[in-house]
């Protein structure tokens, strides 16, 4: 379960931190294979690139100050750095959600797997949401899933 760095009484809940230092390892050891742009201009451009690419709504990681994305297609891995966290309120669907500085993930036509880094804020507590699946269906719907089990889709005109 992820928290911000608060305390509940005596209890402390894990934070970004130990995430952050798996992913950025994950990245290093994937960067021999990796398609790597770096700078502002380039990777916002690269970034709306390959959310097109892949059939993902431009407004599903509005991330801001992008300063290296990696992306190795034959694992499927894709990696985003930015110069700082970012956290968004999504008005649509009434949620916050937090962009931590580096994320990563496996990603496949319309749906991501293995996110690390972002974080929705449900009820009282920021949980990490696992993957993100674009419907194929005349819903139209993006559904997520956490890494503890939960599950919740909203319409994709929320992410346009």
């Amino acid at each position: 379960m992820l928290v911000d760095n608060s305390n509940f009484g005596n209890i402390q809940f894990k934070t970004h931190t130990g995430i952050s230092r798996m992913t950025s390892q994950m990245v290093e050891s994937m960067r021999g294979g990796a398609e790597i742009y770096v700078g502002e201009i380039e990777c916002q451009k690269k970034a709306i690139q390959l959310l097109d690419e892949f059939g993902i709504p431009r407004g599903l990681l509005p991330l801001d100050n992008i300063t290296e994305i990696g992306l190795v297609r034959s694992e499927g891995f894709i990696w985003l750095r930015q110069k700082k966290r970012k956290d968004h309120y999504f008005e649509q669907i009434g949620r916050s959600v937090s962009f931590a500085a580096e994320i990563s993930a496996f990603i496949e036509p319309r749906q991501m797997k293995k996110v690390t880094g972002v974080r929705a804020k449900e009820l009282l507590l920021w949980i990490g949401v696992s993957e993100m699946l674009v419907d194929n269906s005349s819903s139209g719907d993006v559904h997520f899933k956490t890494q503890i089990g939960i599950s919740r889709s909203f319409p994709i005109s929320a992410f346009l």
